[in-house]
């Protein structure tokens, strides 16, 4: 490759997803990633890219769904340009209404959802059927949206990878020169750089785990009961997941919580309860102080930006980050919300 116009340091999601949509404009893309792909929480298992509530709505709910409409074209040019697929589908997604209470709010929010979502996707209340393949409902209503999808983490990240080679860009394991504008989205090692040089906190890492399934339910909705995703892949396992632990002494290992994931989702899907585990996974996701992303330059270092702060939605966030973060560094056009400006979380 001749002088690259932009370098991405990072093999996780945003930095994958930056490097690709820089790729397919034209830029001549060099990315570094220091160990391998999907190092940290982008190498996860659970990829539910689903929506906030349709109420209270701010810049970072529309944001984010303006990110989840762009989804399906993005990775499906991933697909095209590299051959592979991505386990991208808009399956939607079922949650159980256990009160009357939850119901009436339920269905007040389906109005918001229609004016809100501009008609693209719908949040209704429905009458659960009894399938095998539903949550359990006290209520036997149900919350049906069409709007959530999911992705196959590990399959989007080789996607990725394909295409920007396809396109002419570079994916380098280990170290390399820098050249053109940097942008960091180096995840948890990145926040911690962050906290280091700023001298104070601007972010952390929340340790969440996750296990697979083999139970094939591939065209099936994904399942959300009290913030438990359960979400059927292409690959006809099931990803359960995931925790939150802000105290944790170890990054990668599993214990009595990720028991815990199953025993809940058993108990929200009986389904499931003869259903082998394959895998138990354990790590770091980076949360910004502000709990939004944060992109931008990097203070103090011209030529340098920062897309990091993904959290439990950074798969779902990732087309819009892109698209954003290479407007702001390659076409210096702004349209970063307010709220995800690294400033916010200094």
């Amino acid at each position: 490759m001749t002088r690259p116009d932009l370098t991405v340091r990072g093999g996780g999601i945003f930095g994958l997803a930056c490097a690709w949509e820089a790729a397919r404009r034209g830029a001549r893309v060099r990315l570094i990633e220091a160990t391998r792909i999907g190092a940290g929480a982008s190498g996860g298992v659970v990829g539910a890219l689903a929506p906030h509530v349709p109420e209270n709505w701010n810049e970072k709910k529309a944001f984010q769904l303006e990110s989840l409409l762009m989804a399906e074209a993005f990775f499906a040019g991933a697909e095209r340009g590299s051959g592979l697929p991505t386990g991208y589908a808009r399956t939607g997604r079922l949650q159980p209404l256990d009160s009357a209470e939850a119901a009436a709010r339920a269905a007040d929010r389906a109005a918001e959802a229609q004016a809100l979502w501009q008609g693209r996707a719908h949040w209704r209340v429905v009458q659960a059927t009894g399938a095998a393949w539903e949550p359990a409902s006290a209520t036997g209503l149900l919350i049906h949206d069409t709007l959530t999808a999911r992705l196959h983490p590990r399959l989007a990240s080789a996607a990725l990878v394909g295409a920007i080679r396809a396109a002419g860009g570079e994916v380098i394991l280990g170290e390399a020169e820098e050249a053109g504008p940097v942008i960091w989205a180096t995840g948890l090692a990145g926040l911690m750089a962050l906290n280091d040089v700023l001298g104070r906190r601007v972010g952390a890492g929340v340790k969440g785990q996750a296990l697979v399934l083999d139970h094939d339910a591939r065209d099936l909705p994904q399942m959300q009961v009290d913030g438990l995703h359960i979400v059927p892949h292409v690959d006809g396992r099931v990803a359960i997941g995931s925790t939150s632990e802000n105290d944790w002494d170890a990054a990668d290992t599993v214990d009595h919580h990720c028991d815990g994931l199953l025993a809940r989702a058993i108990a929200a899907v009986p389904a499931l309860a003869t259903a082998r585990v394959v895998e138990r996974w354990a790590g770091v996701r980076p949360r910004a102080r502000s709990r939004a992303p944060m992109l931008g330059p990097w203070p103090g270092r011209p030529g340098h930006f920062i897309a990091n702060g993904g959290f439990k939605i950074g798969f779902g966030m990732a087309p819009k980050v892109a698209q954003v973060m290479i407007d702001l560094v390659l076409d210096q056009r702004d349209q970063r919300p307010d709220g995800f400006r690294v400033e916010a979380s200094l």
